[in-house]
């Protein structure tokens, strides 16, 4: 039940959808935040696509003012349909980092419970880490989304970039 609520509170998905999800037995060890394999981040243009309207508004309430860009949009592969998860890594003038995720990228937003805003992601091994308040880490990149609850737990789902 403590995956479950963790899982909930990262990305608000139902219980039936935990409950059908792949878990990897330990979790992988966490070498920390390395610098030569950061994913290329695209040049500062008009052209450069902006993170969503509702990623923004959080953003915003959270007195993150700056336009949020996205370097990489992934969608889960391997979860019930309709309720996939879709995540977000943004970049800000400042080269701040952003993790939105959102349960469907059509699906109902709300904050805390469909939707969770994190700052200060860092890239690491070709995808990024980011960490909840609450100890959970999550690592995404253009293959995997894995989230490494604090009890060793670990749920692994396969994405695809669009």
């Amino acid at each position: 039940m403590v995956i479950a609520t963790v899982f909930l509170s990262i990305i608000g998905m139902s219980a039936g959808f935990v409950l059908g999800t792949h878990h990897e037995a330990a979790p992988a060890p966490d070498p920390g935040p390395t610098r030569q394999d950061t994913p290329a981040r695209p040049a500062a243009t008009d052209d450069a696509k902006k993170c969503p309207a509702q990623m923004h508004d959080t953003a915003q309430r959270l007195g993150i003012t700056d336009t949020l860009t996205q370097l990489l949009r992934v969608r889960t592969t391997d979860t019930v349909p309709d309720r996939d998860v879709t995540v977000w890594i943004c970049q800000d003038s400042g080269d701040r980092l952003y993790y939105q995720a959102n349960r469907g990228e059509e699906a109902r937003w709300a904050e805390g419970e469909t939707a969770l805003f994190l700052r200060d992601v860092v890239p690491e091994d070709g995808g990024y880490l980011a960490k909840a308040e609450d100890g959970v880490r999550i690592r995404v990149n253009e293959r995997k989304l894995r989230i490494y609850a604090t009890n060793g737990a670990v749920e692994s789902h396969n994405v695809e970039t669009f």
